[in-house]
């Protein structure tokens, strides 16, 4: 398993963006409002890969007087973060999209207003979680392996 290269996070943000942005320029009449909160459920998300990482980082790294991670853990630890990255992106992806469309019309549709301060909370959790994700990965790198080299998969 590779890590997470940023070129894989910015795709799929970009597509979730077109993608989102589109669909509110065919059908956002008919959405219901966005709640406040609607987005900050990735923050959980978030807070458990960071506390993860806090908890599996001086096992990887081997410290004294701490038992090492098993392999099956930190694998299972991985793949969290791969997918907490990706989810965050394309997450943010969509708020991006969302608050495209929606900055344009926010001071001639009321609901505008409420649904994009929605996406900023949402946008914010997003990056969180981007975040969170990508420093649980790093905290899993083996120190006995050297740097990864830059391979075309």
């Amino acid at each position: 398993m590779s890590f997470t290269k940023p070129g894989q996070l910015v795709a799929s943000g970009l597509v979730a963006a077109v993608v989102v942005f589109l669909a509110c320029q065919l059908s956002y009449g008919d959405l219901p409002p966005l709640p406040l909160l609607a987005g900050a459920t990735l923050l959980l998300i978030a807070v458990v890969d960071v506390v993860l990482a806090l908890v599996l980082r001086p096992r990887v790294q081997r410290k004294p007087g701490v038992e090492p991670v098993e392999a099956l853990t930190a694998a299972r630890a991985v793949a969290l973060a791969k997918a907490s990255s990706l989810a965050g992106a394309i997450m943010a992806g969509v708020w991006i999209g969302l608050l495209g469309y929606l900055l344009p019309i926010m001071n001639t549709v009321q609901a505008a207003r409420s649904d994009t301060l929605a996406a900023v909370v949402g946008l914010i959790s997003a990056a969180a979680l981007i975040g969170a994700g990508l420093w649980l990965e790093h905290c899993l790198r083996n120190p006995d392996d050297p740097d990864e080299l830059d391979e075309d998969e």
